[in-house]
Protein backbone atom coordinates (compact mmCIF):
# COMPACT_ATOMS: atom_id res chain seq x y z
CA UNK A 1 0.00 0.00 0.00
CA UNK A 2 2.99 2.75 0.73
CA UNK A 3 4.17 1.66 -2.83
CA UNK A 4 0.64 2.34 -4.56
CA UNK A 5 0.86 5.41 -2.41
CA UNK A 6 4.02 6.85 -3.40
CA UNK A 7 3.10 6.01 -6.81
CA UNK A 8 0.17 7.61 -6.95
CA UNK A 9 1.20 10.88 -4.67
CA UNK A 10 2.94 12.65 -8.63
CA UNK A 11 -0.33 12.41 -10.18
CA UNK A 12 -1.59 14.35 -7.23
CA UNK A 13 0.43 16.52 -7.33
CA UNK A 14 0.15 16.97 -10.98
CA UNK A 15 3.69 15.92 -11.58
CA UNK A 16 2.73 13.18 -13.86
CA UNK A 17 6.11 12.32 -14.99
CA UNK A 18 7.56 11.00 -11.89
CA UNK A 19 6.38 7.70 -10.99
CA UNK A 20 8.09 6.69 -14.63
CA UNK A 21 11.94 7.32 -12.35
CA UNK A 22 9.90 5.83 -9.62
CA UNK A 23 9.07 2.64 -11.71
CA UNK A 24 12.52 2.15 -12.91
CA UNK A 25 14.07 3.30 -16.32
CA UNK A 26 12.32 5.59 -18.30
CA UNK A 27 10.17 4.28 -21.61
CA UNK A 28 13.44 5.47 -24.40
CA UNK A 29 11.10 6.05 -28.12
CA UNK A 30 13.39 6.06 -31.04
CA UNK A 31 14.20 9.16 -32.15
CA UNK A 32 13.49 10.49 -35.39
CA UNK A 33 15.31 11.30 -38.41
CA UNK A 34 17.10 14.59 -37.72
CA UNK A 35 20.21 16.61 -39.06
CA UNK A 36 23.10 16.41 -36.46
CA UNK A 37 25.01 19.78 -37.18
CA UNK A 38 26.03 20.52 -40.66
CA UNK A 39 25.71 16.64 -41.63
CA UNK A 40 22.69 14.57 -42.39
CA UNK A 41 22.17 11.20 -41.16
CA UNK A 42 23.03 8.76 -43.90
CA UNK A 43 20.26 6.14 -43.59
CA UNK A 44 18.22 8.34 -45.77
CA UNK A 45 16.02 5.87 -47.51
CA UNK A 46 14.40 3.01 -47.65
CA UNK A 47 13.93 0.50 -50.83
CA UNK A 48 11.08 -2.08 -50.22
CA UNK A 49 10.87 -5.11 -52.13
CA UNK A 50 9.28 -8.51 -52.81
CA UNK A 51 10.71 -11.78 -53.78
CA UNK A 52 7.39 -13.41 -52.50
CA UNK A 53 3.52 -13.28 -52.88
CA UNK A 54 1.55 -14.08 -49.83
CA UNK A 55 -1.27 -12.54 -48.25
CA UNK A 56 -0.08 -9.78 -45.07
CA UNK A 57 2.62 -8.63 -48.10
CA UNK A 58 0.40 -5.06 -48.15
CA UNK A 59 -0.21 -4.74 -44.69
CA UNK A 60 3.85 -5.51 -44.15
CA UNK A 61 4.45 -2.99 -46.72
CA UNK A 62 1.60 -0.70 -44.96
CA UNK A 63 4.00 -0.36 -41.34
CA UNK A 64 7.07 -0.09 -42.76
CA UNK A 65 6.13 2.82 -44.97
CA UNK A 66 4.64 4.53 -42.31
CA UNK A 67 6.88 3.95 -39.49
CA UNK A 68 9.62 5.06 -41.73
CA UNK A 69 8.04 8.54 -43.07
CA UNK A 70 7.08 9.01 -39.43
CA UNK A 71 10.68 9.00 -39.05
CA UNK A 72 11.50 11.44 -41.47
CA UNK A 73 12.73 8.60 -43.98
CA UNK A 74 11.96 8.54 -47.61
CA UNK A 75 10.37 5.37 -48.56
CA UNK A 76 10.86 3.60 -52.14
CA UNK A 77 8.97 0.58 -53.41
CA UNK A 78 10.75 -1.57 -55.94
CA UNK A 79 8.66 -3.05 -58.35
CA UNK A 80 7.89 -6.53 -60.27
CA UNK A 81 11.17 -7.51 -56.81
CA UNK A 82 14.53 -8.36 -58.18
CA UNK A 83 13.48 -7.58 -61.76
CA UNK A 84 12.82 -3.90 -60.68
CA UNK A 85 16.09 -3.43 -58.48
CA UNK A 86 17.82 -4.28 -61.43
CA UNK A 87 15.84 -2.56 -64.04
CA UNK A 88 15.46 0.33 -62.32
CA UNK A 89 13.62 3.49 -63.54
CA UNK A 90 9.91 4.17 -63.23
CA UNK A 91 9.67 0.47 -61.57
CA UNK A 92 11.10 2.80 -58.22
CA UNK A 93 8.10 4.45 -56.83
CA UNK A 94 8.63 7.16 -54.01
CA UNK A 95 5.64 5.86 -51.20
CA UNK A 96 3.61 8.67 -49.50
CA UNK A 97 1.36 8.14 -46.84
CA UNK A 98 -1.73 7.96 -48.81
CA UNK A 99 0.16 5.48 -50.94
CA UNK A 100 -0.39 2.28 -48.57
CA UNK A 101 -4.09 3.47 -47.82
CA UNK A 102 -6.37 0.84 -48.28
CA UNK A 103 -4.59 -2.05 -49.26
CA UNK A 104 -4.63 -3.96 -46.10
CA UNK A 105 -7.34 -6.44 -46.98
CA UNK A 106 -5.79 -6.66 -50.43
CA UNK A 107 -4.21 -10.53 -50.97
CA UNK A 108 -0.99 -10.59 -53.21
CA UNK A 109 1.53 -7.74 -53.26
CA UNK A 110 0.48 -4.23 -55.09
CA UNK A 111 4.14 -4.04 -55.91
CA UNK A 112 4.52 -7.22 -57.47
CA UNK A 113 6.92 -10.20 -56.90
CA UNK A 114 9.42 -11.87 -58.80
CA UNK A 115 12.09 -14.67 -57.48
CA UNK A 116 15.82 -12.67 -57.21
CA UNK A 117 17.55 -14.91 -59.54
CA UNK A 118 18.83 -11.86 -61.20
CA UNK A 119 21.20 -10.89 -58.38
CA UNK A 120 22.82 -14.64 -58.81
CA UNK A 121 24.71 -12.91 -61.80
CA UNK A 122 27.74 -10.07 -61.16
CA UNK A 123 25.76 -8.02 -64.03
CA UNK A 124 22.37 -8.55 -62.42
CA UNK A 125 24.19 -7.27 -58.97
CA UNK A 126 26.29 -4.15 -60.36
CA UNK A 127 23.25 -3.10 -61.73
CA UNK A 128 21.10 -3.69 -58.26
CA UNK A 129 23.90 -1.27 -56.66
CA UNK A 130 23.38 1.29 -59.78
CA UNK A 131 19.82 1.95 -58.90
CA UNK A 132 19.81 1.87 -55.39
CA UNK A 133 22.87 4.46 -55.48
CA UNK A 134 21.25 6.60 -57.64
CA UNK A 135 18.46 7.06 -55.04
CA UNK A 136 21.15 7.03 -52.33
CA UNK A 137 19.03 3.86 -50.52
CA UNK A 138 21.10 2.31 -48.45
CA UNK A 139 18.76 0.45 -46.34
CA UNK A 140 16.93 -2.73 -48.09
CA UNK A 141 13.80 -4.75 -46.79
CA UNK A 142 13.16 -7.40 -48.46
CA UNK A 143 10.10 -9.77 -48.28
CA UNK A 144 10.84 -13.39 -49.71
CA UNK A 145 11.55 -17.04 -49.25
CA UNK A 146 14.61 -19.16 -48.42
CA UNK A 147 16.16 -18.75 -51.68
CA UNK A 148 15.66 -14.92 -51.98
CA UNK A 149 16.60 -13.48 -48.60
CA UNK A 150 20.00 -16.23 -49.31
CA UNK A 151 20.78 -13.93 -52.19
CA UNK A 152 19.81 -11.00 -50.80
CA UNK A 153 22.53 -11.40 -48.32
CA UNK A 154 25.07 -12.46 -50.29
CA UNK A 155 24.13 -9.00 -52.18
CA UNK A 156 24.34 -7.48 -49.38
CA UNK A 157 28.00 -8.59 -48.18
CA UNK A 158 29.64 -7.60 -51.64
CA UNK A 159 28.21 -4.45 -51.80
CA UNK A 160 31.36 -2.47 -51.19
CA UNK A 161 33.57 -4.26 -53.55
CA UNK A 162 30.60 -4.04 -56.13
CA UNK A 163 29.85 -0.10 -55.30
CA UNK A 164 33.85 0.28 -55.89
CA UNK A 165 33.17 -1.25 -59.52
CA UNK A 166 30.94 1.11 -60.67
CA UNK A 167 33.30 4.16 -59.26
CA UNK A 168 35.87 2.64 -61.40
CA UNK A 169 33.73 1.70 -64.61
CA UNK A 170 32.46 5.92 -64.59
CA UNK A 171 29.18 4.12 -63.72
CA UNK A 172 28.70 6.48 -60.51
CA UNK A 173 30.40 9.34 -59.23
CA UNK A 174 32.65 9.04 -55.68
CA UNK A 175 30.06 11.67 -54.39
CA UNK A 176 27.22 8.87 -54.92
CA UNK A 177 29.16 5.94 -53.80
CA UNK A 178 30.18 8.20 -50.48
CA UNK A 179 26.84 8.58 -49.50
CA UNK A 180 25.75 4.76 -49.92
CA UNK A 181 29.00 3.33 -48.60
CA UNK A 182 26.95 0.51 -46.45
CA UNK A 183 23.75 -1.31 -47.38
CA UNK A 184 21.58 -1.73 -43.78
CA UNK A 185 19.42 -4.73 -44.91
CA UNK A 186 16.39 -6.36 -43.20
CA UNK A 187 14.86 -9.83 -44.17
CA UNK A 188 11.32 -10.93 -43.62
CA UNK A 189 10.14 -13.88 -44.53
CA UNK A 190 7.14 -14.41 -46.42
CA UNK A 191 6.62 -18.35 -47.01
CA UNK A 192 3.07 -19.92 -46.09
CA UNK A 193 5.11 -22.77 -45.23
CA UNK A 194 6.80 -21.14 -42.10
CA UNK A 195 9.79 -23.26 -42.50
CA UNK A 196 12.10 -20.50 -41.66
CA UNK A 197 14.40 -21.22 -38.52
CA UNK A 198 14.03 -18.53 -36.29
CA UNK A 199 10.77 -17.32 -37.22
CA UNK A 200 7.72 -17.58 -35.15
CA UNK A 201 4.92 -17.37 -38.17
CA UNK A 202 6.39 -16.39 -41.67
CA UNK A 203 3.73 -13.78 -43.37
CA UNK A 204 0.98 -15.65 -45.23
CA UNK A 205 1.37 -18.80 -43.13
CA UNK A 206 -1.68 -17.99 -41.10
CA UNK A 207 -3.73 -17.00 -43.91
CA UNK A 208 -2.93 -20.42 -45.34
CA UNK A 209 -3.92 -22.52 -42.79
CA UNK A 210 -7.30 -20.67 -42.53
CA UNK A 211 -7.84 -21.56 -46.01
CA UNK A 212 -7.36 -25.21 -45.65
CA UNK A 213 -9.70 -25.35 -42.42
CA UNK A 214 -12.29 -23.79 -44.45
CA UNK A 215 -11.84 -26.60 -47.36
CA UNK A 216 -11.66 -29.30 -44.40
CA UNK A 217 -15.46 -27.51 -43.46
CA UNK A 218 -16.49 -28.00 -46.89
CA UNK A 219 -14.88 -31.74 -47.27
CA UNK A 220 -16.81 -32.56 -44.04
CA UNK A 221 -20.07 -31.58 -45.23
CA UNK A 222 -20.60 -33.80 -48.19
CA UNK A 223 -18.00 -37.21 -46.88
CA UNK A 224 -20.32 -37.33 -44.15
CA UNK A 225 -23.65 -37.97 -45.85
CA UNK A 226 -22.12 -40.31 -47.82
CA UNK A 227 -19.64 -41.98 -44.78
CA UNK A 228 -16.61 -40.85 -46.71
CA UNK A 229 -12.71 -40.93 -46.17
CA UNK A 230 -11.12 -37.53 -47.46
CA UNK A 231 -7.82 -37.51 -48.26
CA UNK A 232 -6.52 -33.46 -48.20
CA UNK A 233 -2.88 -32.98 -49.54
CA UNK A 234 -1.60 -29.43 -48.40
CA UNK A 235 1.60 -27.51 -49.82
CA UNK A 236 4.20 -27.09 -47.14
CA UNK A 237 7.24 -28.67 -49.05
CA UNK A 238 9.83 -30.15 -46.67
CA UNK A 239 7.72 -28.68 -43.58
CA UNK A 240 5.19 -29.79 -41.99
CA UNK A 241 3.76 -27.15 -40.15
CA UNK A 242 0.32 -26.40 -41.89
CA UNK A 243 -0.44 -30.18 -42.02
CA UNK A 244 0.06 -30.86 -38.41
CA UNK A 245 -1.73 -27.33 -37.99
CA UNK A 246 -4.76 -27.91 -39.97
CA UNK A 247 -4.62 -32.07 -38.56
CA UNK A 248 -5.29 -30.71 -35.32
CA UNK A 249 -7.84 -27.86 -36.03
CA UNK A 250 -9.71 -30.12 -38.57
CA UNK A 251 -9.47 -33.35 -36.06
CA UNK A 252 -8.25 -35.25 -38.82
CA UNK A 253 -7.69 -39.17 -38.29
CA UNK A 254 -4.16 -39.44 -39.49
CA UNK A 255 -1.53 -36.98 -40.77
CA UNK A 256 1.68 -36.81 -42.69
CA UNK A 257 4.76 -34.91 -41.96
CA UNK A 258 8.28 -34.70 -42.99
CA UNK A 259 9.52 -33.99 -40.28
CA UNK A 260 8.11 -37.37 -39.39
CA UNK A 261 8.14 -40.47 -41.96
CA UNK A 262 5.83 -43.21 -41.08
CA UNK A 263 7.39 -46.11 -39.91
CA UNK A 264 6.99 -50.12 -40.86
CA UNK A 265 2.88 -50.99 -41.56
CA UNK A 266 1.84 -48.34 -41.73
CA UNK A 267 -0.73 -48.89 -44.22
CA UNK A 268 -2.32 -51.77 -42.13
CA UNK A 269 -1.65 -49.35 -39.09
CA UNK A 270 -3.73 -46.32 -40.66
CA UNK A 271 -6.45 -48.40 -42.36
CA UNK A 272 -6.80 -50.58 -39.27
CA UNK A 273 -7.82 -47.08 -37.42
CA UNK A 274 -10.14 -45.78 -39.85
CA UNK A 275 -12.00 -49.12 -40.17
CA UNK A 276 -12.30 -48.91 -36.16
CA UNK A 277 -13.68 -45.66 -36.73
CA UNK A 278 -16.16 -46.57 -39.11
CA UNK A 279 -16.93 -49.76 -36.85
CA UNK A 280 -17.84 -47.15 -34.11
CA UNK A 281 -20.54 -45.38 -36.39
CA UNK A 282 -18.54 -42.31 -37.40
CA UNK A 283 -19.80 -41.03 -40.74
CA UNK A 284 -16.49 -39.38 -42.33
CA UNK A 285 -12.28 -39.42 -41.85
CA UNK A 286 -10.07 -37.29 -42.36
CA UNK A 287 -6.42 -38.27 -43.37
CA UNK A 288 -4.01 -35.22 -43.97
Amino acid sequence: MDRCEELMRPYQENTPGTPKSLRGKPVQYPQPYQEKGDTVDKQRAIGIFSGADAQGINATLRSITRTALHNKMKVFAIHEGCQGLVEGGDKIEELTWSSVSGIIHKSGSIIGAAECTKLSSEAGKLAAVKTLAEREINNLVVIGGGRSLTLVCEFQKEWKQLLQKLVWSGSITQEKASSCEYLNLACLVGSIENDMCGTDVSIGTDSALHRIIEAIDNLTCTASSRQQISVLEVMGDRCGYLALMAAIAGSADWVFVPESPPGENWEEIMCGRLLSRKNEGCRHSLVI
